[in-house]
């Protein structure tokens, strides 16, 4: 019986783990690290959709953005995590949308999809609706919300892959970089 109480007790320590572990990555806004940790342990929480939701937004965050296709596909058993995998499809849609539109020079100017307050969503936004610069390399976008942001769009190339990048200024300082490919 003692045998059995102990392999009880390690089995729901192991299992309980990684989901608190994830759960503390992302309190600390390690991001990077709880996106890994999320896509290691996901066969474990197939069905756990907290878990998938917190290993999504960790990703998301973490401008993982191509690491969402597999929390997408399982978010869908409750309103709550269907409401979550259309928010990370629109980010994964707009993302892939838009490298699609600087590499390739594809005219995404006719459409008009639903958008997010994250950065890609934004720039998104503001490339379609820009009918001035579609021949330039560089784009420079002000937030319509806040006139001391602005974004700066443009194709990095690297070795093996070009980059989209998005610089994020605050009075006209810096404030955070996004890679995407």
């Amino acid at each position: 019986m003692r045998l059995f109480i102990l392999v009880f007790l390690l089995h729901v320590t192991l299992i309980a783990g990684p989901k608190n572990k994830l759960y503390q990555l992302y309190q600390e806004g390690n991001y990077k690290k709880a996106c890994r940790l999320g896509m290691n342990n996901y066969p474990q929480y197939t069905r756990d959709e907290t878990f998938i939701s917190l290993y999504a937004f960790s990703c998301l965050k973490a401008d993982y953005i191509d690491r969402l296709a597999v929390p997408i596909s399982a978010l869908k058993y409750s309103k709550e995590a269907r409401s979550n995998a259309a928010y990370f499809s629109i980010i994964l849609m707009q993302k892939k949308l838009l490298y699609h539109a600087l590499i390739d020079h594809y005219d995404i100017s006719m459409l008009n999809l639903s958008t997010t307050q994250h950065v890609l969503s934004k720039v998104f936004d503001y490339y379609t609706k820009d009918t001035n610069n579609k021949d330039s390399n560089i784009f420079h976008y002000t937030d319509t919300n806040d006139k001391r942001i602005t974004y700066k769009l443009y194709i990095e190339t690297h070795p093996h892959i070009k980059k989209m990048v998005i610089e994020v200024f605050h009075d006209k300082i810096l404030f955070a970089r996004h890679l995407y490919w």
